[in-house]
């Protein structure tokens, strides 16, 4: 582990220009497959009305443009309707008509879901090989023993910015606090994939700061703003936010401590840091769904 000197500045893990090849590299792809008849199309499915969840639809509706693929928003809730939120069962018949579809070639069910519905038995419904953030448990399962199949791009964004800015791997110990099956769970898989080891931390683990001060690479997931504070990092280690909790302001905070730059060697910062890596790798999803034309499977 390296160690931070004492009034060293903390390198800040901006994703903007990560983020901004992948999505140079994706467009041109895009283009390419358009031109052999094959435009990328991703559709996105929304069953609550949710105006934070709505924001980030036209923020990757937006992104989605600029790269060239196009981006169709299948909204449950009608607007004659006072409903708030779709049933399970017509959020499942949607994305089963949306897999047979030839001409999609990715499906995002955007969360918050309706209340009582379950993301993995929804997500079921979803062709692992349209599945382009991973939701599917066939897709999880896949990526765990190793056959192809689409990462959550949260998960795969955390690996593309620690490799952007060259942070060893290998032979590190990685700790990863969160377990949730989209981000936590996938994200110390591709760490141990990469010979990291691995501990993962959650709600019941004693001594949190006991854990988390031992870890050279710091991965945290867990949808509390402010969690990590100094006393939980290492000095020198890299810390990887992977929070995006609104504030009363209406802006977004992380899961860490922005108090933590004066311990870590590396922080990645939110907004900003994790975010547009995030958006810009699930385009490269579909880009790559379309060139797969349904193989991957």
């Amino acid at each position: 582990m390296t160690h931070q000197e004492e009034g060293q500045p903390v390198t800040s893990l901006s994703g903007r220009e990560l983020a901004a090849d992948i999505r140079t590299r994706t467009a041109a792809r895009a283009a390419v497959l358009a031109a052999m008849g094959r435009a990328p199309r991703l559709a996105v499915v929304t069953a609550t009305a949710d105006e934070a969840s709505a924001w980030y639809v036209r923020q990757l509706a937006s992104a989605a443009a600029k790269a060239g693929i196009a981006c169709d928003v299948t909204d449950l809730i009608p607007a004659e309707t006072e409903e708030p939120e779709a049933t399970a069962a017509r959020i499942e018949a949607a994305l089963t008509a949306l897999s047979g579809e030839p001409a999609l070639h990715g499906i995002i069910l955007q969360t918050p879901l309706p209340g009582g519905a379950r993301l993995a038995e929804l997500a079921a419904a979803i062709d692992p090989a349209k599945d382009v953030d991973g939701a599917n448990p066939l897709s999880l399962g896949r990526l765990m023993t190793g056959q192809p199949a689409f990462a959550p791009a949260t998960a795969e964004a955390v690996l593309r910015l620690l490799d952007h800015y060259e942070i060893a791997l290998e032979g590190q110990h990685a700790v990863v606090v969160g377990r949730s099956a989209v981000v936590g769970k996938p994200v110390a898989h591709l760490l141990l994939d990469r010979n990291a080891t691995v501990t993962i931390c959650h709600s019941r683990t004693p001594d949190l700061a006991a854990v988390t001060s031992q870890a050279d690479v710091l991965v945290v997931a867990a949808g509390r703003a402010g969690l990590i504070g100094p006393e939980h990092v290492a000095p020198g280690a890299t810390v990887i936010d992977v929070g995006t909790n609104a504030t009363a302001e209406g802006g977004l905070a992380g899961d860490v401590d922005p108090k933590v730059a004066v311990v870590a060697g590396a922080l990645s910062p939110v907004p900003g840091g994790l975010g547009p890596v995030t958006t810009a790798v699930l385009l490269s999803h579909v880009a790559d769904a379309a060139a797969a034309n349904g193989q991957l499977r």
